[in-house]
């Protein structure tokens, strides 16, 4: 498998002879350029807002999805769950997405997530290979925070999103400090993360991706 990231949340999954998948495009309002001529199977969207919802951009798209709930498209599974932003009287949605390949590789996008999920759901996501993960704060998890989650979810790669990066127009912290946090000193850094069942690492590896036009 292919993972490529395009900045903020946004990023395809792609794997031989099997469906591609965009999550979360954004559109050019929030600083940086949208990817151009994104092509797609499925859509999956997290909530709605510029940032994270740009379905228009990705062409091709058989399958749009935006809620929480079980699809299966072409032999993939795809599984929304809800993980809403719940403050004093209000609930902000948010879906986060596992991504379950024929190939035996999994992969779960956080959206927006901002607080620690509870035991139940964490168990419920079974073995995760790829984490796509919110590090920058604003809506999304803080640096520290973020570690937490990654704690308890134990992923094999861990890959962070939604952070600091040039052009940006609204402020998020930067990478480094989630790196801080997970006390990650040598960084990882690829254009593609390419996922094979027979490389996995033996332990959690964190891998900056660098985003792509």
């Amino acid at each position: 498998m292919d993972i490529t990231w395009y900045g903020h949340s946004c990023f395809r999954l792609t794997e031989r002879n099997q469906i591609t998948i965009v999550t979360d495009p954004f559109s050019d309002t929030i600083g940086i350029p949208a990817p151009k001529q994104l092509k797609a199977d499925v859509v999956t969207i997290s909530h709605h807002g510029d940032g994270h919802s740009a379905v228009d951009n990705i062409k091709g798209a058989s399958h749009v999805l935006h809620g929480a709930g079980e699809y299966e498209v072409s032999g993939t599974f795809i599984t929304g769950i809800a993980m809403h932003h719940i403050e004093a009287h209000t609930v902000r949605s948010n879906i986060a997405y596992l991504y379950e390949y024929n190939t035996g590789i999994t992969v779960l996008h956080l959206g927006d997530l901002s607080h620690v999920p509870d035991q139940s759901t964490i168990e419920a996501m079974g073995e995760v290979t790829v984490l796509l993960v919110p590090v920058g704060g604003g809506n999304g998890l803080k640096a520290a925070t973020a570690a937490e989650v990654i704690g308890l979810i134990e992923p094999l790669y861990i890959v962070p999103m939604h952070y600091a990066i040039e052009g940006l127009r609204f402020e998020l912290d930067p990478v480094e400090k989630f790196l801080k946090a997970m006390g990650v000193s040598k960084v990882q850094e690829e254009d593609v993360l390419k996922v094979t069942t027979a490389t996995l690492p033996e332990q959690p590896r964190v891998v900056i991706l660098n985003p792509q036009k």
